[in-house]
């Protein structure tokens, strides 16, 4: 036996497995597929995580298709994020064509066109999508720090704010609640409690106020309310057992890529908090693509990076499964990419002194194998990659350079006429279709505001009427005192003297008129 038989036969050996799996493709030896050396990944596997990785157009999104749609038939389910608006084909079988057919044919894939059944969200309602929102609350001020571009020290600062927004009985729903606190402790009436707080400059309120109104003129508002979307509404199954997939519409995510990564980044955090604890499972609840991941980590405070690191860690045990797409692993933090049991690494390429250490960083996390991946990953076809997963027992297998299946349901977009139909019908557009706008921290720190308005406003009606009061005693008792025979008046007191002086009075008149005008507006602000 040759050297390389040994090699397919070790890799035969290493993907050959007795739990229930999904078929990612056909081993590839002298460039021709190997029909007989599937290439697999166990089930009791998936919530170990994954990567999957490539340059622009080397198959990373079908990849993403084919992994989905055979979890979602195996009764899982799963939520990816529609970056390039293509995936909603996923719903309809596919169409066959003589190019697809004979490369399903040359690799032995019995190829038949399904659709799986899929629910389609858009943040905000942004897009076709049944509306996805969250409320400030919830959200949480690590993940909006994020969002909104703050430093460390920033962080700490808005941390304080959500703190004394929840002792304070102060529900913060949408970004204008929060705007409202904001304008609150930095303006006169909540002056005290921002010196309470400890720890939050007047200064720095400031920053992040003005960083929230930029925010929401970038249209964030509709992305914050309610009715909040219920995370545990992604793991649903349909009538015949397959695990309902749930695709989220990003719309010109080059426009606010933070916005939309930090909200991926809230729905595993949402479902971390909620969840229980399952241990290991036969096959996880929810597998979730987090596409163009390398958005999530661009910028990241080490709070936050150290957050995303813990939920991976421990969302396994919540029976969730997590894979990462992007285009280089070197995208992906180290302490999170150390975590990433399965690795399907599509054409790496190295035009640039920095394409060629992402390459040598890659050809470094993978195990020790028969192939010069330096080369080999250079070399990779449209639809091959470079795969290594987690076997049953949760050791690496042999590195396989694999020629993936393709997709059975449609890999074109979805008719929008289509679309729009399925989104109408959908229980889903039911319950997270229409806006709320209740009772929150707008509502109350404006009635607050108006309050101590009236208060300020009744004090100096009452200082005006003590002084009209004060006025007409003091004539009662000149018109009762008795008249003096002499012509020269008595000299006045120094009292009556300041009481009766009209530059005194209309000091008072001003410095009154001051106070009300403060009070009122911070009213208006």
């Amino acid at each position: 036996m040759t050297a390389q038989s040994d090699a397919i036969a070790k890799i035969k050996t290493g993907y050959t497995f007795d739990t229930p799996s999904i078929d990612l493709g056909v081993l590839m030896a002298d460039g021709t597929p190997q029909t007989d050396v599937r290439v697999r990944l166990s089930l009791s596997m998936l919530n170990r995580h994954g990567l999957v990785a490539g340059a622009t157009g080397t198959g990373k999104t079908r990849t993403l298709q084919l992994l989905a749609e055979q979890i979602s038939a195996a009764g899982v389910a799963v939520f990816a994020a529609d970056i390039k608006g293509d995936l909603s084909g996923i719903a309809i079988p596919g169409t066959p064509s003589e190019k697809l057919l004979a490369r399903t044919q040359k690799i032995g894939q019995d190829w038949q066109p399904v659709g799986c059944p899929t629910e389609f969200y858009a943040l905000g309602g942004q897009g076709t999508g049944i509306p996805l929102r969250a409320t400030v609350s919830s959200f949480g001020p690590i993940l909006l720090s994020k969002v909104l571009g703050l430093n460390e020290t920033q962080e700490s600062s808005l941390g304080l704010v959500f703190h004394y927004a929840d002792t304070a009985g102060l529900p913060l729903l949408d970004l204008a609640d929060l705007r409202q606190v904001l304008q609150y402790l930095t303006g006169d009436e909540g002056k005290a409690e921002l010196k309470a707080i400890g720890g939050l400059s007047a200064a720095t309120a400031g920053v992040i106020l003005r960083s929230l109104v930029t925010l929401q003129t970038q249209g964030a508002d509709e992305f914050f309310g309610e009715p909040e979307f219920d995370t545990r509404d992604l793991l649903r199954t349909s009538a015949d057992g397959h695990g309902v997939i749930s695709l989220l519409e990003l719309p010109n995510l080059q426009d606010r890529p933070a916005i939309f990564s930090t909200f991926l980044m809230w729905l595993l955090a949402d479902l971390f908090h909620d969840l229980p604890e399952v241990g290991d499972l036969d096959q996880p609840k929810l597998v979730f693509f987090f596409d163009e991941a390398h958005l999530l980590f661009n910028g990241a405070s080490k709070a936050f990076l150290d957050a995303i690191a813990q939920t991976v860690r421990l969302i396994r045990s919540k029976g969730i499964g997590i894979f990462f797409v992007t285009q280089s692993p070197t995208d992906v933090p180290d302490q999170v990419l150390a975590q990433l049991g399965s690795r399907v690494q599509h054409q790496l390429r190295a035009h640039t002194p920095k394409d060629a250490k992402a390459l040598k960083a890659t050809v470094e996390t993978y195990p020790t194998s028969q192939y010069d991946l330096a080369e080999t990953l250079q070399s990779l076809g449209i639809g091959e990659a470079i795969v290594t997963v987690l076997n049953p027992d949760g050791a690496p297998t042999p590195v396989a350079w694999t020629r993936m299946l393709a997709p059975r349901a449609s890999m074109e977009p979805m008719p929008s006429d289509w679309l729009a139909n399925g989104v109408a019908s959908s229980a889903m557009q039911a319950k997270y279709g229409q806006d709320i706008n209740r009772d929150s921290a707008y509502e109350m720190l404006a009635r607050r505001l108006e309050a101590g308005a009236a208060r300020a406003q009744a004090e100096a009606d009452a200082q005006a009427r003590a002084r009209e009061e004060a006025a007409d005693q003091r004539e009662a008792e000149r018109e009762r005192a008795p008249r003096s025979t002499s012509s020269r008046r008595a000299p006045k007191s120094g009292v009556e003297k300041v009481l009766g002086s009209a530059t005194f009075w209309n000091q008072v008149i001003r410095v009154g008129g001051q106070v009300v005008r403060t009070m009122w507006g911070t009213a208006r602000r």
